[in-house]
């Protein structure tokens, strides 16, 4: 169920991305004046340093554990602090005088969550699929050709089975 709910989370990043793209084109061709300017640069501020305090630890846990979903939600708690920090410069445009910078930077921000969906979906679909980083085959290869008793190994097979992989023994 993990990799289902990596997907998920993709997909809502993605839906993200959706909506933050067309936010941005209908405030280019509809611009709108941002109010309280102060107040959004505050919550900016502070929206962008608690999700990136979050991110950082789920990223880092979840790469400890091997948890391709816990990895894909410190991305989306990335994404949060990246749009975070989008509104703040979008503020910051404004207030010098510039009142289409934030539709100019929601459109960078849906580009910025586009990239981290490809990139988490590379992740997340591959560990759904028992894609293995032909590096680690190589590694088991190796340990296992250098184990005292051990004459050769050509067949490595391996498979994730939750958050280890498994490689399961063949003698022949």
């Amino acid at each position: 169920m993990e990799d289902v709910a990596g997907v998920i989370i993709v997909l809502t990043i993605l839906l993200s991305a959706v909506v933050a793209g067309y936010q941005s084109v209908d405030r280019l061709l509809h611009p709108q004046p941002v109010q309280h300017l102060w107040a959004v640069v505050v919550a900016s501020i502070i929206g962008f340093a608690g999700n990136e305090l979050v991110a950082g630890f789920r990223i880092r846990v979840g790469r400890q554990i091997n948890s391709a979903a816990l990895v894909a939600d410190g991305y989306h708690a990335r994404v949060d602090g990246l749009t975070s920090l989008g509104v703040l410069f979008g503020a910051l445009g404004v207030w010098l005088g510039y009142p289409l910078a934030d539709p100019f930077v929601g459109l960078l921000i849906t580009v910025a969550i586009l990239r981290i969906v490809w990139e988490s979906g590379k992740a997340v679909l591959t560990h759904l699929v028992d894609g293995i980083d032909p590096e680690m085959i190589d590694e088991i290869r190796h340990t296992v050709n250098h184990t005292q008793g051990i004459h050769d190994v050509t067949d490595v097979r391996v498979r994730w089975l939750g958050h280890r992989l498994h490689v399961p023994p063949r003698i022949s």
